[in-house]
Parts: C-alpha cells; structure tokens; sequence
C-alpha cells in the first residue's frame, strides 16, 4: 500500500510539474490531486526536492523503456530515428499545451539554479546517447554525436516553437522535414 501511495505521488507531481512547473506546484497541490492528507504526504516525502528526485527517476525509467520498445519496433537504425522524430507529433498535443517535458523541466531548474538541474538533463543525456549510437549503426562513426545533438536541438526547437504558437501544422511540417533530412543524410553516407 505504502509502495502504491508513493508511486501516485510520483506519477502525480510529474504530471503536475510538466503542467504547471516545479517551482508553482505546491506539496498541497500534489496532496489534493492524490486524494491524501498533507500529514500522509510527508509519511512518503520530506521535501519537494525528495519528490522532485523520484520525478525524475520514473521519467528516466519511462524513457528508457521506450527506447527499449524502439530497439525492438524499429527495423533499423533509421527507423529508430524516425521513431524518436515522430515522438513530436505523438505527444504533439501536450507539446502544444506544455511544452516538452524534457526541456520544461530542465530549463526550469537551471533558471532556478538548482541542484537537480543537472538530474534533469540527464534525460537529454540519454536520448543523445542513443540517438548517437543509431547514427553510428547508420556509417556516421566520426559525426554520431555531432548528428545526434543536431537532431535534439532540432526537436527542441520545433517543440519550443509548436508550444509558444500552439500550431500543429508547424510541427507536422518540421517532423517531415526532419525525416527527409534523416534521408539525405543517410544516402550522402551510402554514396561512399
């Protein structure tokens, strides 16, 4: 029971936190939308930067979890990109709302110069890596990373912008744009 309280506290702060921001959400905030008392609150959590830390381990558990999944769905490297592009027009409606989860969260916190700040950004880590390690399967061995950061700040971007003009035709256009860069990248590599 104890275990399922907390993982509702979690789940429920980092919804909170993408909707509302870290620093505007309250523990009374986070109490109320669990349905506990502020007193079982603090039975799971002493401190918003406690929560704050199990925020950003589930989102690193749920991350890896679906780059797992695109490990498997995805026939080959190129296919796992694409995977990670389309990610926008997937989650294209909270993109629009929110902004993305990601970027929101770790631009929060280095505004704010907290410690966590650099957990955060852990999640860009992760996907960089990956997205790195695709390019290398693709014959991009000296620019994996390189390509790997273009492609993530790209999708930063498109996600910033799709957020601040809330507009959906923008974000579809840079998703197929992106893929059609992914493209002739790849046949620029097969050429040598």
């Amino acid at each position: 029971m104890a275990i399922a309280t907390r993982d509702r506290i979690i789940k429920t702060a980092d919804i909170l936190f993408y909707q509302q921001g870290f620093e505007a959400t309250s523990f009374a905030d986070i109490a109320l939308a669990v349905g506990i008392s502020r007193g079982n609150f603090y039975h799971h959590f002493k401190t918003k930067d406690d929560i704050l830390d199990g925020v950003i381990n589930h989102r690193l558990a749920n991350t890896e979890q679906m780059l797992d999944r695109w490990e498997i769905e995805g026939d080959d490297p190129a296919d796992r990109i694409r995977s990670f592009i389309h990610i926008l027009i997937v989650n294209g409606e909270k993109i629009r709302k929110f902004g993305c989860p990601v970027g929101t969260l770790s631009s929060e916190l280095a505004k704010l110069n907290h410690a966590a700040q650099s957990d955060a950004a852990s999640l860009f880590t992760l996907f960089r890596s990956w997205l790195s390690r695709q390019f290398e399967r693709l014959g991009f061995a000296g620019r994996s990373d390189f390509l790997a950061m273009h492609i993530l700040g790209r999708s930063q971007g498109v996600a910033a912008l799709a957020n601040a003009f809330n507009d959906d035709v923008f974000l579809r256009s840079e998703v197929e744009l992106m893929c059609l860069w992914l493209d002739e990248q790849i046949a620029s590599v097969r050429k040598y």
